[in-house]
């Protein structure tokens, strides 16, 4: 399976203590150029920082399509991250992207890719048996990163993992 991480999904994991999640769920995860570089060429340093720096579970690739690029960065409108994590999900017909913010994932859909979130992820994880319960680890992002959730899919989630 061909997984791509935008930045995000890495960042809010290690800021909760739960990096894992992304290896013990698919065995390697690929992040192009632009992501590593928003993950790493940053003081001070984000949470996963050092862990990407030392996971074997990742991979770094290059994305060969600059004008795809281009063309979400300028006409879309979407950071370089995110304009690389699409263009690469693309390029190498990945079977999953891990995207959060709105406007990336609007665009990742029109183009017919397979996305889904963090929240998902952490929905995935508890159906695996990787996590007991959802709700502390949304609690945590939404404390400790900022992580914005409304309070109808914050519900909505907790039913859809029978915690609430």
């Amino acid at each position: 399976m061909i997984v791509i991480s935008d930045t995000s999904a890495i960042t809010n994991l290690a800021a909760i203590q739960h990096l894992q999640l992304l290896p013990q769920l698919y065995t390697q995860v690929i992040i192009p150029e632009a992501v590593y570089r928003e993950l790493t060429d940053i003081d001070p340093d984000v949470p996963g920082t050092s862990e990407v720096q030392a996971a074997s579970w990742l991979e770094v690739r290059q994305v060969t399509n600059c004008e795809s690029i281009e063309r979400l960065r300028y006409e879309v409108r979407l950071d370089p991250g995110e304009s690389e994590a699409i263009a690469l999900a693309l390029e190498l017909s990945a079977d999953l992207l891990l995207i959060d913010e709105r406007r990336g994932r609007a665009e990742a859909h029109r183009l017919g890719l397979r996305i889904t979130g963090l929240l998902g992820l952490l929905i995935e994880a508890k159906h695996q048996n990787l996590i007991i319960a959802v709700k502390p680890l949304m609690d945590a992002l939404i404390s400790t990163s900022e992580f914005r959730v409304s309070p109808v899919l914050y519900n909505q989630i907790l039913d859809m993992v029978d915690e609430l």
